[in-house]
């Protein structure tokens, strides 16, 4: 499956959940079910968890944050040495 298909199961509405981005026809955010990645959760203890859920839904959660960090902008601040030498 692609990205773009991926992509197509997670929706962002104002009236679910303050539009926090879920899994498509849940009130799943893609915040949790990267949170629960996040902490060593596996994929099959997520789906077990949320019976609802697909393994493409986990899958698109993941691609969903890929897309949001690479268009993130950082601006680095200098380090505390940098500004004591100035």
């Amino acid at each position: 499956m692609g990205d773009n298909d991926l992509l197509e199961r997670i929706t962002i509405d104002p009236k679910v959940m303050v539009g926090k981005p879920v899994i498509r026809g849940t009130r799943i955010p893609v915040s949790l079910i990267l949170k629960m990645l996040g902490q060593g959760i596996s994929t099959e203890e997520i789906l077990r968890e949320y019976p609802r859920l697909e393994k493409v839904d986990v899958e698109a959660a993941i691609t969903y944050a890929a897309r949001v960090i690479e268009h993130e902008d950082v601006f680095p601040l200098p380090a505390q040495s940098e500004l004591v030498a100035a």
